[in-house]
């Protein structure tokens, strides 16, 4: 069986979304599936079974940044892909934002399995709404990553979708190497924006013990400004872009991971990805997280942009080595739940589905031709008699 994975955001710059269609590939080639992913890329593709449709353009979407290519020399490339490969499914993340994904939904060249992932509210929704839902119909299924990505997308098109999670590749925390730490340290692993409440952590390290350090990972349009504002604070460790091996070492070697954001969180990957790596979280109390950790079992959940809330959940978590331990041991069995194998065999079965419903389809439709055929050859029999 081939599948055509697309993405709309360019997979040379971190992101969520971009993590699952990678990690979900490798997962179902691994499988015997033939997985070929086609996404924008700002240079080298990261994998041989990714076809690149060129650069991204920095595009304003759900209060951030995002790497889109809505440009035409990339839907054009998108165009030749679908049009000189035969895939039995296309799979689309996000299939309405303009760039490749809407391209490939208006073609139509194969079966469309779609995946909603966004929260929240989607410009992309409000203005091309009438395209979007007379779009809608080519779907053959559809999947929403949490509830709340099931509501922003019910709310512009309606229709039925299946909750499936987002999948974390529980492999690689099992074999990590944790970095050193010296005594207690929290991590940090976002792009630097207002939504990610990087300003509320670093407000909250002015009034935690002068012992704890802070990793902070990831790069943003407030990179340069947190950096100004907090140059005398010697124990936050600015590490700019991280690479896979890199996340996970950091992310095992923490103490405390921290996801404060504010809002715009669908999902919480990396609250399972900081369970997997068996360190205790405290995180904002969004529901997007409440989706995935369960405040005061495998998580500290503290109200989203309250400084002092924070600072109490650090500390608590901090320096109380019984509750992080408790925090750890129930944060590891809820990592299994959220498997990328587990995913990945969910999706495979959605693809054997479709694609035979496919050839029923090109069987009754070939029938059906031939039925006409031999009853046109019977009446010029019958009227030459």
């Amino acid at each position: 069986m081939r599948v055509g994975m697309v993405c709309p955001y360019s997979l040379s710059v971190p992101g969520g979304v971009q993590a699952q269609v990678m990690g979900l590939a490798r997962e179902l080639r691994r499988s015997g599936i033939e997985v070929r992913v086609l996404a924008p890329c700002d240079g080298p593709p990261p994998a041989t079974f990714v076809t690149p449709l060129g650069d991204s353009l920095p595009t304003s979407a759900n209060g951030s940044i995002a790497p889109l290519a809505p440009d035409p020399s990339c839907q054009l490339r998108m165009i030749r892909a679908l049009t000189e490969e035969e895939f039995d499914v296309l799979h689309l993340h996000e299939p309405f934002i303009p760039g490749p994904t809407q391209t490939a939904t208006l073609l139509h060249t194969a079966p469309i399995i779609a995946t909603f992932h966004s929260a929240g509210d989607s410009a992309a929704y409000r203005y091309l709404r009438r395209p979007v839902l007379a779009a809608s119909h080519r779907l053959a299924h559809r999947v929403a990553v949490s509830k709340d990505a099931e509501e922003l997308v019910k709310r512009y098109i309606g229709g039925e979708y299946e909750i499936l999670f987002n999948g974390v590749e529980l492999e690689q925390y099992r074999e990590a190497r944790p970095h050193p730490s010296e005594g207690p340290t929290i991590f940090f692993l976002g792009r630097h924006e207002e939504r990610k409440g990087l300003d509320v952590l670093l407000a909250a390290m002015r009034q935690l013990p002068d012992d704890v350090r802070l990793w902070v990972a990831g790069t943003g349009p407030d990179t340069a400004r947190l950096q100004a504002q907090y140059a005398d604070d010697r124990r936050i460790e600015w590490l700019g872009r991280v690479s896979d091996a890199d996340k996970v070492a950091r992310l095992t070697g923490a103490t405390v991971f921290c996801a404060p954001s504010l809002h715009g969180e669908s999902f919480g990957v990396v609250l399972i990805e900081a369970m997997a790596a068996g360190t205790a979280i405290v995180a904002s109390g969004l529901d997007g997280y409440r989706n995935v950790a369960t405040d005061g079992v495998d998580a500290v959940l503290v109200e989203p942009g309250d400084v002092q809330a924070l600072v109490d959940g650090l500390k608590r978590v901090l320096y109380d080595a019984e509750l992080r331990d408790r925090l750890i041991a129930a944060g590891g069995p809820r990592a299994e739940q959220f498997s990328m194998r587990r995913l990945a065999a969910l999706y495979a079965a959605h693809y054997r589905r479709i694609a035979a419903d496919r050839a029923e389809r090109r069987r009754m439709l070939d029938e059906a031709r031939e039925r006409r055929r031999v009853s046109r050859m019977l009446a010029r029999a019958i009227g030459r008699r």
